[in-house]
C-alpha cells in the first residue's frame, strides 16, 4: 500500500513531471492510487501525494470515478464558490484526519488529458467534481489548498497539521 505524504514533504511542493510511458507500470500505479485513496476514505488523489512526482490523479466523487493523466485544467465559469475542503496530505496531527476550511474555487471547469491507455479524455465539471479537479491539479503544480486561504486561516491549519 502506498503511503500518503504529509505537508512538509518536499514532493508536495514540487511541480510534477509529465507522464511519458503508457505501460503496465502506469496501470499498476493508477490501481495503487485508487487503493491508497479508498483506504483513507478520500475522493481524489494526485501522484505527488504518494511520492510519485508525475502529472496524474484519480477521483471518485459525486458518482463519477476515473483518472486523468497529464491534465490541463480550463476554467469555464470563474464565479467563485466558497465551500469546505480538506486534504489527505494536510492531516490533523492528533486525529490523522484532514483539516477542513472554506476554500474559494471556480464554479465550472474542463479537464483534458489522457487515460491509462493514452486515449484523450475531456470532462466538463461543476460542483464537487469541479472542486476536486482543481484541488488535484493544484497538487500537480506543487500547491496545497492552504495556499488559497487567507494567511491567518492557513496559519491556524498549519499549527494543527
Amino acid at each position: 500500500m502506498r503511503e500518503i505524504r504529509a505537508i512538509g514533504d518536499p514532493v508536495l511542493r514540487t511541480p510534477a513531471e509529465p507522464v511519458e510511458g503508457f505501460d503496465k507500470e502506469l496501470r499498476r500505479l493508477i490501481d495503487e492510487m485508487f487503493q491508497a485513496m479508498y483506504a483513507v476514505d478520500g475522493v481524489g488523489l494526485a501522484g505527488p501525494q504518494i511520492g510519485v512526482s508525475r502529472r496524474l490523479f484519480v477521483y471518485d466523487i459525486s458518482g463519477r470515478k476515473g483518472h486523468v493523466i497529464n491534465p490541463v485544467l480550463t476554467v469555464d465559469d470563474p464565479e467563485e464558490v466558497l465551500d469546505q475542503e480538506g486534504c489527505l496530505s494536510v492531516p490533523d496531527r492528533q486525529s490523522g484526519r484532514p483539516i477542513y476550511a472554506p476554500v474559494p474555487r471556480a464554479a465550472g471547469v474542463t479537464v483534458e488529458g489522457l487515460d491509462r491507455l493514452g486515449r484523450p479524455v475531456r470532462i466538463k465539471a461543476r460542483g464537487s467534481l469541479a472542486r476536486c479537479f482543481q484541488h488535484e491539479s493544484d497538487h500537480l503544480d506543487g500547491r496545497l489548498y492552504v495556499d488559497r486561504l487567507p494567511r491567518n486561516e492557513a496559519r491556524k491549519i498549519m499549527l494543527k497539521a
